[in-house]
């Protein structure tokens, strides 16, 4: 392929990764329209970045309080001892929350767990409905990887500003609590 070429392909993958961003329940073809592109075009560029896992997958924005839930992050910071292999394959390949005791497994949704560089090691942001069950869930990950942390800070969300880039509908209300 000739390189000006794959340069365009590069370019127009960014502009429809953009536009999928911010536009991922719209179709292939008013995706095109925006930016300008053959629904072909785009259909092959979005099916390239799927393969290549550029898009990891598509999601609605939901409100938490539609759903009765609470935001939750939880900062770990770790001790020296490496992980063990199984304990690698738990955080990465499985599902944490497979950690959790039934009472609250139905009732909590992990939704992002990252590893980090700085005071903290890793983050996990969860969903749960109440401080007790998020409670309930750092008990759980401290008891299975308690000697891998050594520090857990669990801190309640007030409110989204932003969520997956895009700017809360509630804005106006809430900024009365800032």
């Amino acid at each position: 392929m000739p390189k000006i070429n794959k340069e365009l392909l590069e370019q127009d993958e960014i502009i429809v990764l953009d536009l999928l961003e911010h536009h991922a329940k719209d179709s292939i073809e008013e995706i095109a329209k925006r930016c300008g592109f053959s629904r072909q075009k785009v259909w092959r560029i979005i099916k390239h970045l799927e393969e290549n896992k550029a898009i990891w997958g598509y999601s609605a924005i939901a409100d938490e309080d539609a759903e009765n839930l609470k935001h939750f992050v939880l900062l770990l910071k770790r001790t020296i001892l490496p992980f063990d292999d199984a304990t690698k394959k738990l955080i990465v390949q499985e599902d944490l929350s497979d950690l959790l005791p039934a009472t609250i497994k139905t009732s909590v949704k992990i939704e992002n767990i990252y590893l980090t560089h700085g005071r903290y090691d890793a983050l996990v942001s969860l969903y749960a409905p109440n401080l007790v069950s998020a409670k309930k869930v750092l008990d759980a990950i401290s008891q299975q990887l308690g000697k891998y942390f050594e520090e857990y800070v669990l801190l309640e969300t007030l409110f989204p500003i932003r969520k997956q880039g895009h700017k809360n509908p509630q804005i106006k209300i809430l900024t009365e609590y800032i």
